[in-house]
């Protein structure tokens, strides 16, 4: 059966009365109580039946308010077949009620029946099902033809009012699952996002200080096994905690970044720049405060790239440009080229590699090659 406007159920959520203001379901309730008791007001008051009467009057109120309940379960399931049984069996005992007298409880049946199939069944089924309900109330109802022909039409109108109600709470809470569902992955998305975040923040922090001081300590190990002299060893050793030291204040500063308390992009670099003999900053541009991500990115270009000199070109002359831009900063950083430092050989070679990957994340570009003097290395990020 093809989904369509003619054998579509309503969807879960509607029928499942989801979502409804608990207001609006004690009002609900309250009319329906009310409405009961009018209509057994009505069928008992006023030497109404008695004895086996009154006894067979009660059981076709219980099976009524069982088949309802089984009606309301087998659409909710979207069970066609076990739904129209039971529409049958309450269109059956309104015909009983009927026949034996009791034509107001049957004239509410029919048009409960009514009503409650143009809300809750496929419209192919809830037509012919809606009009077997209200011709037999039109039928058995001894008003003018108009009356009842208005009344006929106004429980149709009203079916349908309530049917497309309902569709609308359904739709209502599916976009709010969807809502949810969204949220939650943007959280997870979010969690997974810092926590590379803080695993390329310990690989910046800690990879080069780490190697380093690894190189040290190994070639005092060397020196020890040679047995030379104490000072050759000291400044091995002496070295070697100058870079824990690095790596310790480094360490910080990722801690501080990773809480949003950064000190001043311009003030850092300076910073930077005074550990290095030879080395000069130029800003350019209107001072601004960046994003988080992108004055990050800054700081560790910076600092492999200085990092990289002390390895690969040792006593060179280093300029350092910060140049602020309308919708993105750069940064340049050029080298006049040098000898090899002690440390050339330590680390992984993934220092450029992490530099580019994390201009890349940002929507940025890095460019690092040789020039005719020296080395160059340009980062561009957006802001």
């Amino acid at each position: 059966m093809t989904d369509n406007a003619w054998t579509r159920w309503p969807s879960r959520e509607a029928l499942s009365r989801a979502g409804v203001p608990t207001p609006r379901r004690a009002l609900a309730w309250t009319v329906r109580f009310l409405a009961l008791a009018a209509l057994l007001w009505t069928t008992f008051a006023d030497g109404g039946p008695r004895g086996w009467a009154a006894a067979v009057a009660v059981l076709g109120v219980a099976v009524c308010a069982l088949s309802a309940g089984a009606f309301f379960r087998t659409t909710l399931e979207h069970r066609l077949l076990p739904s129209l049984g039971l529409f049958a069996l309450l269109l059956a005992v309104a015909t009983t009620a009927e026949a034996t007298g009791f034509r107001v409880p049957a004239l509410v049946l029919w048009c409960a029946c009514a009503v409650s199939a143009i809300e809750r069944l496929p419209l192919a089924a809830a037509l012919p099902a809606m009009s077997a309900a209200l011709g037999a109330y039109a039928v058995a109802d001894n008003d003018d033809w108009t009356a009842t022909l208005t009344t006929a039409a106004g429980l149709a109108l009203g079916g349908y009012v309530l049917r497309l109600d309902a569709e609308a709470r359904g739709n209502a809470q599916r976009l709010l699952a969807q809502e949810r569902a969204a949220r939650v992955a943007e959280a997870e998305s979010a969690a997974l996002a810092e926590r590379t975040r803080i695993a390329r923040e310990i690989h910046d922090v800690l990879a080069h200080s780490l190697s380093a001081q690894l190189v040290h300590l190994e070639a005092a190990r060397l020196l020890i096994e040679r047995g030379a002299g104490q000072d050759r060893i000291l400044e091995r050793v002496v070295a070697a905690r100058g870079m824990a030291r690095e790596g310790l204040a480094e360490t910080r500063q990722a801690l501080s970044a990773l809480r949003g308390e950064m000190s001043p992009l311009e003030d850092f670099l300076s910073e930077l720049v005074a550990t290095q003999d030879g080395a000069d900053l130029t800003v350019s541009g209107e001072r601004r405060l960046l994003p988080a991500e992108a004055s990050q990115a800054v700081r560790r270009v910076a600092q492999e790239a200085l990092t990289n000199i002390r390895k690969h070109a040792r006593g060179a002359r280093v300029h350092m440009r910060l140049d602020y831009g309308d919708r993105q900063v750069r940064l340049e950083i050029r080298d006049s080229g040098g000898s090899p430092g002690e440390m050339s050989g330590s680390g992984a070679g993934y220092g450029l590699l992490g530099m580019r990957e994390r201009a890349e994340l940002l929507g940025g570009t890095l460019d690092a090659g040789p020039q005719e003097e020296g080395f160059r290395v340009t980062l561009e990020v957006p802001v």
